[in-house]
């Protein structure tokens, strides 16, 4: 491998001038799933953000996708219950599995799927004297105990459709317990049949947003109490509220900005905040697809099968360490040098492994120009090809989830082909020529390509080169009027430009509300990408601004 350069501090963008910050009864549920079917100073301070616009957000019922469903689980029954893996599949609409289940109905599959696992997972509930006694908060006299079903029921079906049960819902789950308790000669076999009944139960497997009166709200609607504590806490948790949200919901608490502040601080300082926001990036940035990923060994001999979920946990991990322990510039995580790999990774990056099994933070050698989230193997390999790398595929990624830009799809029957190397076009900034120089293809690659090329100095698989068939490589490129000269300026053209902090706003909004926004919501995002500047890009503040925001407090039109 060609000795990589020596590498000069970047000169600064030619155009984006920001400093560098110092680092979820069958029938029913089928006739529910029917019906639901998106580097220069700064002389003075910026000016103070405006305030929130007051906006109408969309109603509807989000389905628990299956990362929330097993996150419930967990939190209802224990960790050590195992939910089955054959579930209803998620569906991803606008790049969220949150909006798509907002839009996609059950399958007839799908229910039995969830039939079959509400009972798996009741069998193993109540599998141990210490988890009947967690569960049951009475001793029953005798199998059809009608007292202690109804406490049983009312207790545990709080927190399991997260909201009180009505009277006639507790009289009728009441029944199912002593009416198996009977059968069966034992309570607690009868209270398995009540804990199933709950959980194939639409209001556990959707999170309804209907809303109620509010005559200060544009649509005369607001979350209800409940609601808005399953919207927080699956917002912030990817999970159920716990007895504290629901007992604020009872206090009638939640429909107050401020106390809904305080919650929402309360469940950030929860561990398992850290792994709700894992999986937003991880939707964000389509890091699931690296558990599968495949590339052609005979061409990339450091590739192996454990290469794809390693990388997607060295990005995660950047992610959480910059949002959690840092709490530092949200687009820092695109210029650091400092990572966090496993032996796998270390071999990858030329650096020393970790002197035990697992991750270890270290700094990347300074003579190779891999920063940030732009240098790190999750994204060079994820976006490139089974058998070489691709510059409008790193390019798109930029332009389209970073950026927010749109690129139109190409046309019908385009031929999207790249020429073969050649003595005469060696490298890919000499194959993709033909995309730029003919106006059919320009319009679209143009937007891509240029950024992309400036990636070039990584492959398929993220191991830097310096040259590509005995070629040197040329990474310049450039972005919006910003020209760059390799990877280490274009990560610091990326993280400086003026429609990072707004995109990144937009889609933790569209993440956090589980539909695609509206025109209407265009203000309201400005002005918390607004804020979310003012306050040093810190991705906490960020969240608890959208938590206590017009579009999260309010109801409006279903979709």
């Amino acid at each position: 491998m060609t000795k990589p350069r020596t590498l000069r501090a970047p000169p600064p963008p030619k155009r984006f001038g920001w400093p560098l910050a110092s680092s979820s009864c069958l029938a029913l549920l089928l006739a529910v799933s029917a019906a639901v079917g998106a580097c220069a100073d700064i002389e003075e301070a910026p000016p103070p953000p405006p305030n929130l616009p007051t906006v109408a957000p969309q109603s509807g019922a989000p389905r628990l996708s299956i990362a929330q469903y097993r996150n419930a689980v967990r939190d209802l029954f224990g960790a050590s219950v195992v939910v089955p893996a054959a579930l209803e599949p998620d569906t991803s609409l606008s790049g969220f599995v949150s909006i798509g289940s907002a839009q996609s109905a059950i399958s007839p599959r799908g229910v039995e799927q969830y039939e079959e696992a509400a009972y798996a997972i009741a069998e193993q509930a109540l599998s141990t004297q210490a988890q009947k006694a967690a569960l049951v908060p009475c001793t029953p006299k005798n199998p059809t105990d009608e007292e202690c079903a109804r406490a049983f029921v009312e207790t545990l079906g709080r927190r399991v459709w997260r909201r009180p049960l009505a009277g006639d819902e507790v009289t009728q789950l009441a029944a199912v317990v002593t009416g198996a308790g009977k059968t069966l000669g034992d309570f607690y076999q009868g209270a398995a049949f009540g804990i199933a009944a709950l959980l194939q139960a639409p209001s556990f497997l959707y999170r309804p947003i209907v809303g109620e009166a509010d005559s200060t709200s544009p649509s005369g609607k607001r979350l209800s109490n409940y609601e808005m504590a399953s919207r927080l806490s699956f917002f912030l948790w990817n999970s159920t509220p716990d007895d504290a949200l629901l007992d604020a919901a009872e206090r009638g608490e939640l429909t107050q900005p401020q106390a809904v502040r305080r919650e929402a601080e309360r469940l950030l300082e929860d561990p398992r905040a850290r792994l709700a926001f894992r999986n937003f990036v991880t939707e964000y940035l389509r890091l699931d697809l690296l558990d599968a990923l495949s590339k052609d060994p005979t061409i990339f001999t450091y590739y192996s099968p454990d290469l794809g979920p390693a990388a997607r946990e060295e990005t995660l991990l950047n992610f959480e360490t910059l949002a959690f322990d840092r709490q530092t510039d949200f687009r820092d995580v695109f210029i650091s040098q400092r990572t966090f790999v496993n032996s796998k990774l270390a071999s990858m990056y030329q650096v020393a492994a970790p002197a035990a099994d697992g991750f270890a933070e270290v700094t990347l050698p300074a003579d190779v120009p891999r920063r940030g989230l732009l240098g790190q193997i999750s994204f060079l390999s994820l976006y490139a090809h089974p058998t070489s790398s691709s510059a409008t595929l790193r390019g798109k990624v930029v332009r389209s989830v970073l950026l927010c830009g749109e690129i139109p799809p190409p046309p019908v029957d385009v031929n999207t082909a790249i020429p073969e190397p050649s003595p005469n076009a060696a490298t890919l900034r000499d194959r993709v020529k033909i995309h730029l120089e003919d106006p059919f293809c320009a319009s679209c690659h143009l937007k891509m390509d240029p950024i992309g090329l400036g990636l070039e100095n990584f492959d398929g698989i993220g191991r830097y080169r310096a040259t590509d068939n005995g070629a040197t490589i040329d990474a310049s490129g450039e972005l919006d009027g910003a020209e760059f000269g390799g990877p280490v300026e274009l990560a610091y053209t990326v993280r400086n430009h003026p429609d990072l902090g707004p995109c990144f706003t937009r889609r933790v909004y569209q993440y956090a509300t589980s539909f695609v926004e509206k025109a209407a919501d265009d203000d309201a995002i400005a002005a918390l990408a607004a804020r979310f500047e003012a306050n040093g890009f810190k991705v906490k503040d960020l969240l608890l601004d959208i938590a206590t925001s017009p579009g999260f407090l309010l109801a409006g039109e279903a979709p």
